[in-house]
């Protein structure tokens, strides 16, 4: 029985390189992939050729990360799996990681609040992005009074701010859920629960026993285009937390970068030394020939290398255990920095 689940584990691996073989042929068929000037904004996917020739190290340490994860096995969902979404396919829970609105009125979020009420799923979640400026007091003050008087009705909406709620599913099983807004900011803005960044926002503000955490921001270096917009500080703590799924949203171009799109939107947080040699990777100073003559970047690969096939015999030949990892969601629907709704929508059991 055990050598016919290795099998099957293998076979779906290979069912998953030959995905990830044609999805980067399609990719380098487009005209994005090869532009040779760096994005328009920060918030834009670089071109490959221009992630090439500013990370030539990084891009590839990304894809050989991506590759072994690919061939470790996918964690699987406790019994009874519960079916998390951040859209409107069917599933017990619907979780909306912030930017319910673009200007943040609160007539705007009311009727989001309305039609996320209408929609079926047994438990609905929902926590601010920094768009949302109705409901920070420090962002506020921008909208008119009228406005800023108005008071919103939740409804069956589970709203959290930096709070957390316990919930039932059908009697089935209890999840406990933390949701917190804040996202770090380059300049100041009028834009809501924003911080500095390099501020430390995070460290000792979660809870060490939760099983899903939503935050607006990603942490640095999960699903946050080669130019890392992520929080460290985030990273820091969801290390220590280590909850079973991350939601989070903001970065919407996270899926659009060469290795954003081969992931899907979706990818899975070891917590071992693997995922260690990554973050400390990409951490490097980008350049062409500070990544070529680094020693410390090729340390880096041959470390990620010995890991990575580490792990693979430990788990999928030896059927070894590793902890528990962490579902790393990004939840955004729309199209990098656009208004149009072009992202899918992730469904993950747990």
């Amino acid at each position: 029985m055990a050598s016919k689940a290795i099998g099957a584990d293998l076979n779906q691996c290979l069912v998953d390189l030959r995905y990830l073989g044609h999805a980067v042929e399609r990719l380098v068929k487009h005209e994005e992939m090869v532009r040779l000037l760096a994005p328009s904004t920060i918030w834009e996917p670089p071109s490959l050729l221009y992630t090439i020739l500013t990370q030539p190290v990084k891009i590839w340490i990304r894809l050989l990360d991506l590759t072994f994860n690919s061939l470790r096995p996918w964690p699987k969902p406790l019994s009874p799996a519960i079916r998390v979404t951040s859209d409107i396919p069917e599933a017990d829970l619907l979780i909306h990681a912030g930017d319910l609105t673009n200007l943040g009125s609160a007539e705007e979020i009311q009727a989001q609040i309305d039609w996320l009420n209408s929609l079926p799923h047994e438990h609905k979640v929902a926590i601010a992005g920094n768009h949302d400026r109705h409901l920070d007091p420090r962002s506020r003050g921008v909208l008119p009074l009228e406005d800023q008087q108005r008071l919103l009705n939740w409804k069956g909406i589970r709203y959290l701010q930096h709070s957390a709620v316990t919930l039932k599913f059908r009697g089935r099983r209890d999840l406990t859920i933390y949701g917190a807004p804040q996202t770090p900011a380059s300049k100041r803005d009028d834009h809501a629960f924003r911080y500095p960044e390099g501020s430390d926002a995070w460290s000792d503000t979660l809870p060490r026993d939760i099983d899903i955490l939503v935050t607006h921001s990603p942490p640095k270096y999960h699903l946050d285009l080669p130019a890392a917009l992520g929080c460290e500080y985030l990273l820091g703590e969801v290390w220590h937390v280590q909850p079973t799924l991350h939601v989070f949203g903001h970065v919407h171009a996270g899926k659009s970068d060469l290795v954003g799109r081969l992931k899907g939107g979706t990818e899975v947080a070891r917590w071992d030394e693997s995922q260690q040699s990554l973050e400390r990777a990409l951490s490097r100073p980008d350049g062409f020939f500070r990544g070529l003559l680094d020693p410390r970047s090729w340390l880096d690969v041959s470390q990620i290398i010995f890991y990575g096939i580490s792990s693979i015999l430990w788990e999928q030949v030896w059927g070894g255990q590793s902890p528990r990892p962490t579902f790393m969601v990004l939840a955004s629907l729309k199209y990098c920095d656009t208004d149009q709704l072009r992202n899918p929508a992730r469904v993950v059991e747990i």
